[in-house]
C-alpha cells in the first residue's frame, strides 16, 4: 500500500510540473490573436499562411492573420489582418510573407514607409511580397545544372568565358652527367669493409 501511495505523490508532481510548463510556454510565446484595427492585404501566393498567424514589425508582434480568402476575379490571396492600435501604418508600408527559418512557420512582415497619410481601419496595404516557395527554388537550381550539364560535355553554358590555358610545360629533367651530391664537411666520411 505504502508503494501505491508514492507512485500516486510521483505522478501528481509530474502533472503539476507539466501544467506550469504549459503555463509558462503560453504566457510568454504571444500566442493570443491582436485585436485591433484591420487592414486588407493582397498577395500573388499566400502559401504557408494560417489565421492567426503572426503579423510582425522588426521581429515584434504588432498584429494577427484574421482570415484568407481567394478573390474570385483577380485570382489574388487577400488576407485581412488585424493590428494593434497604437501602431499606425503610412500608406507606403510593404507587407511580405516570410518565414522564422528555413523550416519555420510563415508569417507577415510589415515594412513601415515614410508617407505622412496613415492607412485607416479598412485600408489596404498595396505593395505586398508573396512568399518565396523553398521547393521552386530548390527545383530551378537542379534544372538549370541539368540544362547546363546537357552542353558542352560538363561544362555550364550559364558562364562561358575564354577557354582555358594550355597545360604548364613539365620541368626538364636532370641530365645524366650532374656532379654527385656533395658529402656534408662536418660529418666524417664513412668507408664500407
Amino acid at each position: 500500500m505504502n508503494r501505491n501511495a508514492v507512485e500516486t505523490v510521483m505522478g501528481a508532481v509530474v502533472l503539476v510540473v507539466a501544467a506550469l510548463f504549459l503555463f509558462f510556454a503560453y504566457t510568454t510565446s504571444q500566442v493570443a490573436a491582436v485585436s485591433g484595427y484591420q487592414l486588407k492585404a493582397r498577395f500573388s501566393n499566400a502559401d504557408g499562411l494560417k489565421d492567426g498567424g503572426d503579423v510582425r514589425i522588426s521581429g515584434i508582434k504588432v498584429g494577427s492573420i484574421v482570415s484568407q480568402s481567394l478573390d474570385p476575379k483577380t485570382y489574388q490571396a487577400v488576407v485581412i489582418l488585424s493590428i494593434d492600435p497604437s501602431v499606425k501604418l503610412a500608406t507606403d508600408s510593404v507587407a511580405q510573407i516570410t518565414s522564422s527559418g528555413l523550416l519555420g512557420d510563415k508569417y507577415i512582415s510589415i515594412e513601415p514607409g515614410n508617407e505622412d497619410e496613415m492607412l485607416a481601419a479598412g485600408g489596404t496595404i498595396t505593395h505586398t511580397q508573396a512568399a518565396m516557395s523553398l521547393e521552386n527554388l530548390i527545383g530551378q537550381v537542379i534544372y538549370s545544372q541539368a540544362q547546363g550539364s546537357g552542353k558542352g560535355g560538363g561544362q555550364s553554358s550559364a558562364s562561358p568565358g575564354p577557354p582555358a590555358p594550355p597545360p604548364a610545360a613539365a620541368p626538364p629533367a636532370p641530365s645524366p652527367a650532374a656532379p654527385p651530391p656533395r658529402q656534408d664537411e662536418n660529418r666524417p666520411a664513412t668507408t664500407s669493409p
